[in-house]
């Protein structure tokens, strides 16, 4: 009787408008190639696979209703480099689709690496591939016409903005727009998101102190503003290590917000223990009447597994914390050092709700 009565609550209050429903969002960090990973790629006839990259997290990515990577790394074209100053191809953007990305961020540090040309490249290429993506345009009117990006997701309407600290001194020319961070146009962004009825509002930030594991206090004030302008989710890149997740109510909204301060690396050729994995976050709004209410935190720390020497054909690999028995023996000495430093450093700083996930 009580299990059919609950089923009749739940259907009265369907049918009032005033259930809670759940976005599901998941978002990993930087995607990078350095030239080890170009040379893995590389096949005997100069094609390039990726295939085997992101396997083990494929059911995670494709199982999110909408997932998040930042591509740091422009799409220049031939010669392909690594870094200093990157340039990747452009079947990794296209990997990254195949897995199951929905959108993929471009306002870095490193996307003007290759000038104007290659940041324009990058936008054509990616449009051409058919996935989305946000913080880089070729003109300000192709970004009048993107921005804000309002995608969406389960009937809900879910804006995505995007914004880089700087450029590593490398000047926009030709027309070409990067977002940066500046809190007046991202309050306008904000704003203009609202104004066209988005309902969920995350920012994604490549900000803070490259290997610092904790926020700076520049993070720490721009996430205040964020949680001030009543954004629901705020995802940090650009450290390349994992830096600590935070829940924190909003008094003036009265709903929690994600704060995310850094994912770290998703796949790169890093060898400092820190950088040798990233997080997984995936990020679940609730929402009471269409409106965000509370959100919840869970994470999977992700190792990668740099290929066999002088085995042709052998890739980088993502192997999540909870599959160790996938790790070659060879690279397990660093994978237990990055999960327990990891592990412990967010056991220290997170918030008690952010979990991590099995």
């Amino acid at each position: 009787m009580s299990q059919l009565l609950s089923i009749l609550l739940f259907s009265l209050l369907q049918l009032a408008g005033i259930a809670d429903e759940e976005i599901e969002f998941l978002f990993v960090g930087d995607a990078m190639q350095h030239q080890p990973q170009i040379n893995a790629a590389t096949r005997a006839d100069g094609s390039l696979d990726y295939s085997q990259c992101f396997t083990m997290i494929e059911n995670d990515i494709m199982g999110a209703d909408f997932a998040v990577a930042n591509l740091e790394v422009p799409l220049a074209g031939k010669p392909y480099a690594g870094y200093p100053v990157f340039s990747g191809p452009d079947e990794f953007a296209r990997q990254l689709k195949d897995s199951g990305f929905d959108l993929l961020l471009t306002a870095n540090n490193h996307c003007l690496d290759r000038g104007s040309r290659g940041a324009k490249r990058t936008v054509k290429v990616l449009n051409d591939i058919g996935i989305p993506s946000i913080g880089t345009y070729a003109s300000a009117g192709q970004r009048d016409s993107v921005m804000p990006f309002i995608v969406g997701v389960k009937g809900k309407r879910i804006a995505m903005l995007n914004y880089t600290y700087g450029t590593n001194g490398m000047p926009m020319r030709d027309g070409i727009v990067v977002d940066l961070i500046d809190r007046d146009i991202i309050s306008r962004d904000i704003d203009e998101a609202r104004r066209k009825g988005a309902q969920v509002i995350c920012v994604c930030l490549h900000w803070g102190v490259e290997y610092r594991r904790t926020p700076d206090k520049t993070q720490s004030l721009l996430a205040d503003f964020l949680v001030e302008q009543g954004v629901d989710m705020i995802i940090g890149s650009h450290p390349h290590v994992v830096q600590p997740f935070e829940i924190r109510y909003s008094p003036r909204y009265g709903k929690n917000v994600a704060i995310v301060y850094s994912l770290g690396n998703f796949i790169s050729n890093q060898n400092d223990i820190d950088s040798r994995g990233g997080a997984l976050a995936v990020v679940k709004v609730k929402l009471h009447n269409g409106c965000p209410r509370d959100v919840e935190i869970g994470y999977k720390l992700l190792f990668c597994q740099k290929p066999r020497r002088g085995l042709p054909g052998d890739n980088y690999k993502l192997v999540p914390a909870s599959m160790r028995d996938s790790v070659r023996p060879d690279q397990l000495p660093e994978f237990d050092r990055f999960v327990e430093r990891t592990r412990r450093l967010l056991s220290e700083h997170n918030s008690p709700n952010a979990t991590e996930l099995q």
